[in-house]
């Protein structure tokens, strides 16, 4: 699910060194899909050029209200306004913020900001005393009272040599500071969803485990993809797992399928739905050593017991209001494996792939499958898991009547 497709993005450059990211950032917003026109001041102009942010934006780029050429035709800040779904000022220097927190208007951008309709939203980028001046900060506040969005700063080396808060943050985050803004009115808003990822490492000593090539990569999919159709998302990550990366995700770690099981019966009762993507230790140890155990005349014996099964424990403690999904990795021809894992541990729906495909599958970026429920088998072509998730989830809150 892409949330900037078709979407229309004013973004206004003010001057600051950061506005070298600025041709990066419009590259970025046209790939997913939005259209992009860029309004700069004079001083913005003087760090990054208006012909580069044209070209790469595909629309004429405004920093006066009547162009220097002859013959040049009025830039109407009313129209712009009204054309932007979202102004996004990046970077936002603490002139431009001090002036529209007070109402002022000397430029074209600054006309704009007065006269939109549509969300504003700030990423500043200053020095990082400036940031922490009163003033500034009593500036962000006046800016989110009339309902505007300040992205915060971040953290690290400044144009200055000194190091804090005040760095305009990357363009991909702010491609994804303008996807929550739409996420946070997205179908599923309202609802919170328990996502469980990646491995379980199951101790031997102090140093070894059990564990498996789970990489995360589909359960990252499905959170991010919860969270852009508006969830509120609590991910379960295992060790090593790639962590989802969106505002609306929380993200909390856990080591061992003991560790799963106590967050999930922590948290299930509080989700309308439990998404369990993790690959769990069916085995761990029966008993842990506290040191590295050595070589010695005689190899040691690992006696394994088993783990308890945090889906099926889902499945059973599920309220008539809340929804199940699991997840079958099998050997090839284990399809009915599937197909009873998901009556037998209660499942409202379970997605199914097999072992040994070359490429698909665990820890691997594209995975194909079958999506089961009570009703029907759908099998899924080969595809990338951030895809295979949108239609997951798709599919999920089409069968729940959340859509």
């Amino acid at each position: 699910m892409n949330l900037l497709q078709g979407k229309r993005i004013l973004l206004g450059v003010t001057g600051s060194i950061a506005a070298y990211k600025t041709p990066h950032l419009v590259r970025l917003l046209k790939k997913n899909g939005a259209e992009v026109r860029v309004a700069l001041t004079r001083s913005g102009a003087d760090f990054v050029s208006p012909l580069v942010l044209s070209t790469l934006s595909e629309y004429p780029v405004a920093v006066e209200f009547v162009d220097s050429a002859p013959g040049s035709m009025w830039n109407n800040h009313v129209e712009w306004g009204m054309w932007a779904d979202a102004v996004l000022l990046a970077p936002a220097s603490a002139h431009s913020i001090a002036q529209s927190a007070n109402g002022l208007c000397s430029n074209f951008l600054s006309a704009i900001v007065l006269s939109a309709k549509c969300p504003v939203l700030w990423a500043p980028a200053m020095d990082l005393d400036m940031y922490q001046y009163p003033a500034v900060q009593e500036n962000f506040r006046r800016l989110e009272a009339m309902g505007h969005t300040v992205i915060p700063a971040e953290s690290g080396e400044l144009a200055s040599g000194l190091v804090g808060q005040g760095r305009m943050p990357e363009p991909e985050a702010l491609v994804q500071a303008l996807e929550f803004h739409w996420a946070q009115r997205g179908p599923a808003k309202g609802k919170k969803v328990l996502v469980t990822l990646g491995p379980t490492h199951e101790p031997w000593d102090s140093v070894r485990y059990l564990g498996n090539k789970s990489s995360g990569k589909m359960g990252k999919a499905l959170a991010e993809a919860w969270a852009r159709q508006g969830a509120e998302v609590i991910a379960l990550v295992g060790p090593g797992a790639e962590r989802p990366n969106f505002p609306s995700v929380a993200v909390r770690p856990i080591e061992t399928a003991l560790d799963l099981l106590q967050e999930v019966q922590a948290l299930f009762p509080s989700v309308d739905a439990g998404v369990f993507a993790a690959a769990v230790a069916d085995f761990r140890p029966s008993t842990r050593e506290g040191h590295k155990i050595k070589k010695g005349a005689s190899l040691p014996v690992l006696e394994l017991v088993e783990n308890p099964d945090v889906l099926a424990w889902a499945g059973a403690h599920k309220t008539r209001h809340q929804r199940v999904v699991g997840f079958a990795l099998e050997n090839p021809g284990g399809q009915a494996l599937g197909r009873e894992k998901r009556e037998k541990k209660n499942c409202d729906a379970l997605f199914f792939n097999s072992l040994g495909e070359k490429g698909l599958g665990m820890g691997e970026d594209l995975n194909q499958g079958v999506w089961m429920n009570a009703q029907e088998e759908i099998a899924l072509e080969p595809q990338e898991k951030t895809k295979l998730a949108d239609w997951m989830v798709e599919r999920m809150m089409h069968e729940w009547g959340w859509k």
